[in-house]
């Protein structure tokens, strides 16, 4: 067994392509290139085998990446909308990760997402709260496009994306 290194960006996209898990990197890079699976099992070679944890977190960016090429985001006319469907994004990617971010992102008077629309109705008469489609939860819209990105910003960061698709992601608000 022969190894090679390979930079963060194209470990992430092999992970992505993993199909179960214990698949190793060989087995998935063979499957990806249309070669024949080896017979290793009467070599007894050990190879490298791709964490779930990094599988998961690739496909995850793998999704909000997807967003940003696909052209939709562009497609929204409005900043409340294409703010809309990034939230929407980062919840089917993550709920955990984004419940937890959504929980510590609030301003010194206002609560900025809520399970419902009352809440945020009674932090701010004027908070213009919508819901986030396809998830649980509403967010205030009347804060300026600044603030909207800084939003996206704080969850992604706290979410573990990278700096640099973060970045992407809030330049499309």
């Amino acid at each position: 067994m022969k190894t090679i290194e390979v930079d963060e960006e194209l470990y992430r996209y092999i992970a992505s392509h993993t199909l179960h898990i214990g698949e190793s990197a060989s087995e998935i890079l063979r499957r990806m290139l249309n070669l024949s699976p080896t017979v290793a099992a009467s070599k007894q070679e050990a190879e490298t085998v791709i964490p779930v944890a990094v599988t998961a977190q690739a496909d995850r960016v793998h999704d909000v990446q997807e967003l940003l090429d696909s052209g939709e985001l562009v497609a929204q006319k409005k900043a409340v909308d294409r703010f809309l469907l990034i939230l929407s994004t980062l919840y089917r990617v993550d709920r955990t990760r984004f419940a937890e971010a959504t929980e510590l992102l609030h301003g010194r008077t206002r609560v900025y997402f809520s399970h419902s629309q009352q809440t945020l109705l009674k932090n701010g008469k004027h908070t213009k709260p919508k819901s986030i489609p396809d998830t649980p939860y509403w967010v205030i819209t009347n804060t300026n496009t600044e603030r909207k990105r800084t939003m996206v910003e704080q969850i992604m960061l706290s979410m573990q994306f990278s700096a640099e698709l973060t970045a992407a992601i809030c330049l499309t608000i």
